[in-house]
């Protein structure tokens, strides 16, 4: 889950779209620690109903979804911003700035991982019988980690958590090369719709392997799409009406509530078109959100400034929620805290893997990030000035 916004952004962070951002993350977390800390065996069961409490718990895969479509709106939409078209993508300089923004923290946490791996420490060992260290680290730095989990069953949490970058960076490797070849965004745009609406039939096509299930190349890159062709029709189709913009919210919002609240209830008539409708809802809130920014610059959202510091800064939350959350577990179990409590710990948890993702970001992947890119920039530029002194 991969954030596309680096230091050097070309728009005013969208609080909207942070907000969004926010929830995805929030939900990961909850997926995680719920696993451990069902929310079901607490008190909350008491007075809540059960539903709503696994609903609570059990979003995982449905925050990432969201996420793919909120990272391929800002992955297009800057490089609208930035090359006046998708059809003129600076490819290189695109996959220097993609580089930028993920080698650094994927780098450290692989290291990180294989060292706690070769120490033995509980919860970071690799021990399924077809996995191996060597294995691992390969599929992460190959970005086929998702197809290596669907064949030799789940890493470790920690290492788990890299199967979304897998398919993000596939998608985007591929992305400014079709842009080229393709050109016109009246080409680009149909292909964009047709590969989003493929996800219900993508994911009723596999049977039998739940994880692949989960995370699959082609339902994911759809989610991605659907976010690409969201940003092309905003720069092609402007919303101007402020009727426009908040029935577009209220649609995305009231979507996306459906599915993480009913979707039991949703997939009897739906089917795996739940997962379509989820992409739908957040496309039409982000394209809202979009269009509310650019109708009113500093536009705020009063009382949701905690929930957009978690979408700020949710790259280095997800990469490194999962250290906080085993250890927050570990330290639960070793007092002997009886689960009817265990809601308890959540908002340590929570909060604990918000001050590490803010560590992480201020004093390593942020100043990592601007000092690679100038690197990298520097050697583009004098590249292309060879290229140039070389010409006859």
């Amino acid at each position: 889950m991969a954030d596309p916004v680096g230091p050097s952004k070309l728009q005013p962070r969208n609080p909207g779209i942070d907000l969004l951002r926010g929830l995805s993350i929030l939900l990961v977390m909850l997926n995680h620690i719920g696993i451990r800390m069902r929310l079901t065996q607490g008190i909350l069961a008491t007075i809540l109903p059960k539903w709503f409490l696994n609903d609570i718990n059990f979003n995982g895969s449905e925050a990432v979804d969201i996420f793919f479509v909120i990272s391929g709106f800002l992955i297009a939409s800057n490089s609208i911003t930035r090359w006046g078209r998708l059809g003129a993508v600076h490819a290189r300089s695109f996959y220097i700035r993609r580089a930028a923004r993920i080698v650094p923290c994927l780098v450290a946490l692989v290291a990180l991982l294989s060292l706690l791996h070769l120490a033995q420490v509980h919860d970071y060992v690799i021990h399924e019988p077809h996995q191996s260290l060597g294995g691992a680290v390969a599929s992460a730095f190959g970005l086929y980690l998702n197809w290596y989990e669907g064949h030799t069953g789940y890493l470790p949490a920690s290492w788990d958590v890299l199967w979304s970058l897998s398919i993000e960076e596939v998608f985007y490797l591929a992305f400014p090369l079709v842009c080229l070849a393709l050109r016109k965004d009246r080409i680009l745009a149909p292909l964009l719709a047709a590969l989003a609406l493929t996800q219900a039939a993508a994911l009723a096509s596999i049977v039998g392997n739940p994880i692949w299930k989960e995370k699959a190349y082609l339902p994911g890159m759809a989610g991605i799409a659907m976010g690409v062709f969201t940003a092309i029709l905003a720069a092609h189709v402007p919303l101007r009406s402020r009727l426009a913009m908040q029935t577009l919210e209220i649609l995305g919002a009231v979507g996306i509530a459906a599915v993480l609240l009913f979707e039991d209830r949703l997939w009897p008539y739906l089917g795996n078109g739940t997962m379509l409708l989820l992409t739908i809802s957040a496309a039409c809130l982000v394209f809202a959100f979009h269009a509310h920014a650019l109708a009113a610059p500093g536009w705020r959202l009063p009382g949701t400034v905690w929930l957009q510091s978690l979408g700020r800064l949710s790259y280095e939350i997800y990469l490194t929620h999962m250290f906080v959350i085993l250890a927050v577990v570990r330290l639960f179990k070793a007092m002997g805290a009886g689960v009817r409590w265990g809601i308890l710990w959540y908002p340590p948890a929570l909060a604990l893997a918000w001050v590490v993702g803010w560590m992480v970001a201020k004093a390593y992947s942020t100043p990592a990030e601007k000092v690679l890119r100038k690197k990298l920039m520097k050697t583009e530029h004098a590249l292309t000035a060879e290229t140039i002194a070389a010409r006859p």
